[in-house]
């Protein structure tokens, strides 16, 4: 019996090492390909090791485009994004959760189904909105359309019903507590590790937006991240060393930020998990 559950125990760990590997090649693959040159990737077969090129394939990212005021500008759109979707997502689950109105049964149904639209069949209502607004070519069009999203919604909801006890609410409007004060001093410090995945969650998500920025945008000293990246295509020929560098360093800083939440992310995510 015991050498039948370390058997099992041998596969299982060889099953979750296979599944680490390939997930972890793909950024292997982009570290080597930045560190070589374009006819080394085009090369059949492919060369598997790190080459001696990274340094030069960074310079001309950087001889290029203005990689660091594309950073700027990404890292301000994401952060002010991510700081208005945690606040609005926040209140608004927490409302769903904890607070009876009418039509609220309603309305959470009509939030649900806003999930189910594919976000590109809003684009031209949304751009045509923001223009009527004259907000094109600005900040505005990249943050706020995104302050709130139905996911978000959604997710602190679902948590929020399991992690908030109806009982602490109660002492809370006993000691005269207001509706905005029961969600800012009781209900927030108990959603921390949902708000951290949720944090993460849409700055990533923000930070490798490309199809909004391109056309909101027109501005090149206005450029987010991945937009920038993508004027290193050549018309007649493309260094695609050159691109994989600067995509590796467009990576590195959601690698960074991942590393330094990883433990708050991976909490948010096993307690919205076990939610009944």
């Amino acid at each position: 019996m015991s050498n039948d559950r370390w058997y099992m125990k041998g596969i299982v760990h060889f099953v979750l090492l296979l599944g680490v590997a390939v997930s972890i090649f793909p950024f292997y693959w982009l570290i080597v390909m930045a560190t070589t040159t374009t006819s080394e990737i085009l090369r059949f077969p492919p060369r598997l090791t790190f080459g001696g090129e990274l340094w030069t394939n960074i310079s001309n990212v950087l001889a290029n485009i203005n990689f660091f005021q594309a950073v700027g500008n990404t890292l301000f759109v994401s952060v002010v994004t991510s700081v208005g979707v945690l606040f609005f997502c926040s209140l608004a689950g927490f409302t769903f959760a904890k607070f009876e109105f009418p039509g609220k049964n309603l309305l959470f149904i009509a939030l649900l189904l806003t999930m189910m639209i594919p976000a590109q069949m809003s684009f031209v209502p949304s751009f045509l909105l923001i223009a009527q607004f004259g907000w094109v070519d600005s900040y505005k069009a990249l943050i706020i359309p995104s302050l709130a999203s139905a996911f978000g919604i959604f997710w602190i909801r679902q948590f929020c019903q399991e992690s908030v006890p109806d009982e602490l609410l109660d002492a809370g409007r006993l000691d005269g507590c207001s509706m905005f004060r029961l969600y800012w001093n009781v209900a927030l410090p108990t959603l921390r590790p949902a708000l951290t995945f949720l944090g993460i969650f849409t700055f990533i998500n923000v930070w490798n937006d490309y199809l909004w920025p391109l056309v909101t945008i027109n501005s090149p000293e206005k450029y987010t991240l991945q937009v920038m990246l993508a004027q290193l295509n050549g018309v007649y020929d493309t260094d695609y060393a050159m691109i994989m560098a600067g995509t590796l360093m467009a990576t590195l800083p959601l690698i960074i930020l991942f590393i330094i939440f990883s433990r708050q992310f991976m909490a948010g995510v096993a307690e919205g998990a076990v939610k009944e």
